[in-house]
């Protein structure tokens, strides 16, 4: 390995262990900063052991970051979707996903069974693919500041580079481990580091903890900042209840493929008013998650209905504004606990047909 390469691998490495140990301190106050740290840890450990001269490093520790670099596809997944889905819950099953991944990595690594060695990699770019799914289902309805919607593309850049790597490895065994694809490799794993450590730079001088502490700042953008935010606030519970409006008497939700555009025009305000009103007056960070409430809360009013007791529930849920009954039965159990049916039954009985 070239001194070149050694000092750019050696960058990407301080940088995920940095970014890494900032995700476990505010651990307590991120649900997915746990999972984000191991993710970085994780592609730590890959960071060095594709590097040219890894098969040299015959210790423990050299074990041990082997088994970090293969469960790397099934982290990104778990990351991504501790990022990017608000009901996301830390499960015994996917911490088996990592497991069986790891498992089949050794066994392809060690035995060297073609068959062991495919469904290693069928089963990473599966795991990649979830992993850019979550990014983009969350993208467009994420409400949250500029910073955090930069989170998605720069997923979704890895997830394109992890696969590039994944298949690249497969069809040519050793080559991302060679010169010069090693240098490559570790310029572009360098790049993703980078972006992804300046996204989360610009999602802390967003946060409202930091501008709380931003007192060091210029006073001048301090001033402009606190007269934009005063104002904010000023006219902020009148386009609340103007939204209330649209939502409560209007049943604007009910509206096929309503975006937050849409809410903007009808408001006669730009779309990131709407966006910061949902996200920080509300206390939303989904847009789907915003407008199903409605829909879900229409659905169980129906549903608790004796009148409408005949009512098919696929009716009721296209009425509500789902476009099929399968999101919405998803939502419905997601949201209650129970299916559409079940709370129906309940209600009708007069039995407890709340959420759990």
């Amino acid at each position: 390995m070239s001194i070149a390469e050694a000092g750019v691998r050696g960058s990407a490495v301080a940088i995920l262990m940095l970014l890494a140990f900032v995700h476990l301190r505010d651990a307590r106050r991120s649900s997915s900063g746990r999972n984000r740290a191991l993710f970085l840890l994780s592609a730590a450990g890959y960071t060095i052991s594709s590097a040219p001269d890894f098969a040299s490093l015959d210790t423990p520790f050299g074990f041990l970051l082997l088994v970090a670099s293969l469960g790397l596809p099934a982290l990104l997944w778990i990351s991504a979707a501790a990022v990017f889905d608000d009901k996301f819950k830390p499960s015994w099953r996917r911490g088996l996903a990592w497991g069986s991944l790891v498992v089949l990595g050794l066994w392809s690594a060690f035995d060297h069974r073609p068959a062991a060695a495919m469904a290693y990699y069928a089963l990473s770019l599966l795991f990649i693919g979830l992993a850019a799914w979550h990014a983009l289902v969350g993208w467009r309805s994420d409400l949250s500041n500029e910073g955090r919607w930069l989170r998605a593309p720069i997923t979704i850049a890895g997830t394109l580079y992890g696969a590039t790597i994944i298949i690249a490895d497969f069809v040519w065994p050793g080559a991302t481990i060679s010169a010069p694809f090693s240098f490559v490799n570790s310029i572009g794993l360098t790049i993703i580091t980078f972006s992804y450590a300046m996204c989360g730079l610009r999602i802390a001088l967003d946060s409202p903890s930091t501008a709380r502490s931003g007192e060091s700042m210029q006073s001048g953008l301090e001033a402009r900042s606190d007269r934009i935010s005063l104002a904010f606030e000023v006219q902020e519970p009148a386009l609340s209840e103007a939204l209330r409006e649209l939502m409560d008497e209007e049943r604007l939700y009910r509206q096929q493929g309503l975006s937050i555009g849409d809410l903007g025009t009808r408001l006669g305000v730009p779309e990131y008013r709407v966006r910061r009103l949902i996200n920080r007056r509300l206390g939303y960070r989904n847009f789907t998650s915003f407008i199903n409430g409605y829909r879900l809360a229409e659905a169980k009013r129906a549903l608790a209905d004796p009148l409408q007791a005949k009512v098919p529930i696929l009716t009721i849920a296209l009425d509500a504004g789902f476009q099929s009954l399968a999101p919405f039965n998803r939502a419905f159990k997601s949201e209650t606990g129970m299916t559409p049916s079940d709370y129906r039954r309940r209600c009708l009985l007069r039995t407890n047909c709340e959420p759990h």
